[in-house]
């Protein structure tokens, strides 16, 4: 009833020589066998959930099993193991865990048409106090842009005798600052080489000039650093770790609601096993929905018919993409809750939604006035170009409903809706709430739910040990296989205890 007897069935039914290299060295040490060093180190991510290398090392000298499993060859040291990780297994290890999924999908009948998704968001292995704003970079600029147009007019009256002035403009250039430099130094013949330093010295103009267009060329140059690392997804990144984004977690054990550097991690959960995962640096789950089925439809080549999301995902954008793959609409969207257990909300009749429509589908309020269209908008802020319509009421004066229906407005009453998207969440509500709908919602809490509470929880992984997208992918899918290879496990003897 060992977990190594299941473990050993499922490599054994995997073609690792496409992966991992079995020829020697011609000269040298003897390369250590990497199947046998995959073999030690999946097998403790499936004990332990994640796995540090010193203890797999000690492992290796002290546990029966990986005795067992390393077949008379010696221990290897932590050392190997990492390099074995990060130059072998870094790019192959997607491939493996697809291979593994393939064999216990197989045995178990796994169903790929119902998904369970859910995301976490995982704190980095980064400094706290590491921040880097990328609005406040912006701001900063423009500021000493401003900095930059007056020194460079004080530079022109200074070398108004040469017949000389230098361009201002609104934004700079380190290129045409650097050149602007190397101009100054000739005019003036300022030797950089002579420039003083320190207490009980007194610096030229020349020298002043110089040093602060050399200060304002770096500060740009370290703007300019800061924007490009952030990218035009990202408002911020970690100086310790630059692919990880500073977001709000769950759990705030500083106290303060201060934002600290982190991952979102997704899951696709089918039969209680992980059959999809990524790690994206944006808070947001609705921007993650479309990557990870993508990635999905990569592995297993077809899209699943029931996506099932919380709140998180439910988007315009989300719904026409999931409608354009074939896939059904069961994810909620932000008023769900409120939608189904606030009934007084649900059937406010001065909700626009709920207003009736006249034989031309215009709306009609309470008071049976018409809304006339007046013009299409877009949304603020939506990245996505997704657009609204705008309805102005023809008259709001001596209504009697005008303190229920909107107090607040001194003309007539506008509304913005999406008929597109009402319909959508209509169709949505019908969905969820049909029998199917519930029994889809209720599994989704347990198996996509469950799984992080076994991974956060019973194993205790709460924090990324590795720096950089591409290691905190190659430790998510380690993790990934140990879980898989664990639940197949559990099932097995469950099974057996049953028969």
């Amino acid at each position: 009833t060992d977990p190594v007897y299941t473990f050993c069935e499922v490599i054994d039914h995997i073609d690792l020589n496409k992966y991992l290299t079995t020829e020697e060295r011609r000269t040298g040490r003897p390369r250590y066998d990497e199947k046998t060093l995959l073999k030690v180190i999946l097998f403790a991510f499936m004990e332990n959930g994640y796995e540090s290398l010193r203890k797999i090392e000690k492992l290796c000298k002290t546990d029966i099993r990986f005795m067992w499993l390393l077949q008379d060859e010696p221990p290897p040291s932590h050392m190997t193991i990492d390099n074995f990780m990060n130059n072998v297994l870094n790019g192959k290890i997607e491939e493996i865990f697809a291979d593994i999924n393939a064999y216990i999908f197989e045995q178990e009948n796994v169903d790929m048409d119902h998904v369970y998704i859910d995301g976490t968001k995982i704190t980095a292995n980064a400094n706290k106090y590491s921040w880097v704003w990328k609005k406040s970079c912006e701001k900063n600029r423009v500021k000493v842009f401003a900095k930059i147009t007056e020194l460079l007019s004080e530079i022109n009256k200074r070398i108004a005798a040469f017949g000389v002035k230098f361009g201002v403009r609104e934004e700079y250039a380190i290129e045409y600052l650097e050149q602007i430099l190397k101009q100054y130094i000739q005019l003036c013949g300022f030797d950089p080489a002579s420039a003083v330093r320190g207490r009980g010295h007194h610096k030229t103009p020349e020298q002043r000039y110089y040093d602060k267009l050399t200060s304002y060329i770096a500060r740009l140059k370290k703007y300019a650093e800061h924007i490009k690392i952030c990218g035009n997804e990202r408002n911020s990144y970690s100086k310790t770790d630059h692919d990880a984004t500073f977001m709000r977690m769950k759990k705030d054990y500083m106290g303060n609601d201060q934002l600290l550097p982190g991952y979102n991690i997704q899951f696709g959960v089918c039969d209680e096993y992980i059959a999809v995962y990524d790690v994206k640096q944006y808070a947001s789950d609705m921007d993650c929905f479309k990557p990870l089925m993508e990635k999905f439809h990569r592995i297993y080549g077809k899209y699943p018919e029931y996506p099932v999301t919380d709140a998180g995902y439910g988007s315009f954008n989300n719904y026409l993409y999931c409608e354009e793959h074939g896939m059904g609409k069961y994810m909620k969207f932000t008023m769900y809750k409120k939608e189904t257990t606030d009934k007084k909300y649900h059937e406010n009749p001065y909700r626009a939604v709920n207003f009736a429509k006249d034989a031309d589908g215009n709306l009609l309020c309470p008071n049976g006035r018409k809304f006339l269209f007046k013009r299409t908008q877009h949304v603020k802020y939506n990245k996505y170009g997704r657009t609204e319509e705008l309805y102005e009421c023809e008259s709001c004066e001596g209504c009697q409903h005008k303190q229920e229906c909107c107090p607040r407005a001194h003309k007539n009453r506008t509304i913005r809706m999406n008929q597109e998207l009402t319909a959508i969440h209509q169709e949505v509500l019908q969905n969820l709430e049909s029998i199917h709908g519930a029994l889809l919602r209720m599994n989704r809490s347990i198996q996509s739910e469950g799984t992080f509470g076994v991974l956060k929880w019973d194993k205790a992984y709460k924090r990324l040990l590795r720096r950089g997208e591409k290691n905190v992918i190659l430790e998510l899918t380690l993790i990934s296989c140990g879980f898989n290879l664990y639940k197949y496990h559990n099932k097995k003897q469950r099974q057996t205890k049953a028969a």
